[in-house]
């Protein structure tokens, strides 16, 4: 019997199918088609094993991937509330600073004033902390603290709301207060530097006249004493002012 054989490609496998010739025979066929027939089966459980592992490997991938996609928002909401918080505390660490040292600045005052017996001029009024008067003319912003400076003064300052209640029992009409944002718009200052922390705005105050051009820019700062509020006005408006100066 004479063998030959007769390679067939599937892909890249291989198939090496072995061809007899058996001298007088009748169906050299038919072994072929068998041999052919097994090669694509094996190859068919082949394909069918490779889609099988593909198929469970991509799933658990999918899954994987959604589970670190909802780690990542889990953990980024948890940096914003930590930042959240930490925003609130240093403002509130901020406030606590301010109100510390506002203390601080009161007490050292008390103990000054407690250890010297201090008077004002006349026509002053003492308070817990320092002298005021009232003027008797009115006039802009800037001729009230001319005036005040002219008395060894300057306009008020107001540090707290002891004060703010004492001065608008004192006040019997507008006046001005050394409250002013001309440096810097919007940004309001005392006359002697600090910047503002007590507030007593009157509603929708400050308003800056409203944009209302008759009313021009307001920047300085009246007190109502009759509403214990503040009001913006323009520097150039005449009202009453309150001087203010230490005991001597």
């Amino acid at each position: 019997m004479e063998e030959t054989y007769a390679n067939i490609n599937y892909g890249q496998s291989v198939c090496s199918i072995p061809t007899t010739h058996p001298k007088g025979s009748s169906s050299p066929k038919k072994r072929f088609y068998l041999a052919v027939i097994f090669c694509l089966g094996l190859l068919s459980v082949c394909l069918l094993a490779g889609l099988i592992v593909l198929g469970v490997h991509y799933h658990i991938s999918g899954e994987m991937a959604a589970d670190l996609f909802t780690i990542q928002d889990h953990l980024s909401e948890r940096l914003q509330a930590s930042k959240d918080n930490l925003s609130s505390l240093t403002e509130e660490r901020n406030q606590l600073k301010a109100n510390l040292s506002q203390l601080t600045e009161e007490m050292n005052k008390l103990k000054h004033l407690s250890t010297q017996k201090k008077t004002c001029p006349a026509g002053w009024r003492m308070s817990t902390f320092s002298c005021y008067l009232l003027s008797t003319t009115s006039g802009s912003w800037d001729r009230g603290r001319e005036d005040c400076r002219g008395r060894g003064a300057d306009l008020v300052v107001i540090d707290n709301d002891e004060e703010q209640e004492f001065l608008s029992k004192f006040a019997n009409e507008l006046c001005w207060i050394g409250l002013s944002d001309i440096e810097t718009e919007g940004t309001w200052k005392w006359v002697d530097g600090t910047n503002l922390t007590l507030t007593k705005w009157d509603t929708n105050q400050p308003d800056n006249g409203g944009g209302d051009p008759q009313w021009g820019e307001e920047d300085c700062v009246e007190l109502r004493p009759n509403r214990n509020t503040w009001n913006d006005l323009p520097c150039t408006a005449s009202v009453r002012w309150i001087c203010e100066k230490r005991p001597i």
